[in-house]
């Protein structure tokens, strides 16, 4: 009996563990093309699938991707998606990517992909870039700066940035693991709260005055 519960606790591990370490669930169809309604579609990954008659080439198709899009924030870097709600067809694969123009001196500070590993490659420039580890393995950094044809990884759900060190604007693409692998950006996100953290929470946890606290959320609404 002991032998058929282990066997048993066994199948259960094969069975699931595929989708315990699966960023999106694999598709059980060749394509399932997001639409916005519910007319004759069906709902998968948060999204209606388009009746497949209806499907056309287009919904696989985006243009445009090489013009460089303009930095109008102040952290001096623009981050254009691809994903599931631009590229319809991209709905059910588990994958996507964004394009990312720097400024001078511009970043994209420091943030997460709960749902996706980043895959990054630089186009045009020179990046530092890094990320680091959980607390179990002592926050560590791993930093490393990269010129044009250099690729990096950053692991799912761990924070890192890029930076633009070099004298000239700089571009990268990046892949990531998801069809919708979500943002978290760390400044907004603890001082840009909608509504805001109490600041005697953070003030605790950073060792800081409240005071100062106040300051930094307001400054984080952009």
């Amino acid at each position: 009996m002991k032998n058929l519960s282990f066997l048993a606790v066994l199948s259960l591990l094969a069975l699931t563990l595929p989708f315990a370490i699966a960023s999106d669930p694999s598709p059980l169809q060749d394509f399932c093309v997001a639409v916005n309604t519910p007319a004759n579609g069906v709902f998968v990954n948060g999204k209606f699938c388009k009746d497949p008659k209806l499907v056309t080439v287009d919904d696989f198709f985006m243009k445009d991707l090489q013009i460089a899009r303009p930095i109008t924030n102040v952290v001096g870097s623009a981050v254009t998606p691809v994903n599931v709600d631009n590229l319809p067809g991209l709905n059910t694969l588990g994958i996507s990517l964004v394009r990312i123009d720097y400024g001078v001196n511009g970043q994209n500070p420091p943030h997460t992909h709960p749902r996706a590993t980043e895959i990054l490659y630089v186009g045009h420039g020179t990046l530092l870039v890094g990320f680091v580890t959980s607390n179990g393995d002592g926050n560590r950094l791993f930093t490393k700066t990269l010129n044009e044809g250099d690729v990096f990884v950053f692991p799912e759900g761990l924070i890192h940035f890029q930076f633009n060190v070099g004298r000239f604007p700089a571009v990268a693409f990046a892949a990531l693991s998801s069809q919708n692998p979500g943002v978290v950006g760390i400044a907004k996100s603890v001082f840009g709260s909608n509504p805001a953290i109490d600041p005697n929470v953070l003030a605790r946890a950073f060792q800081l005055d409240p005071k100062v606290i106040m300051d930094l959320q307001a400054k984080a609404k952009f």
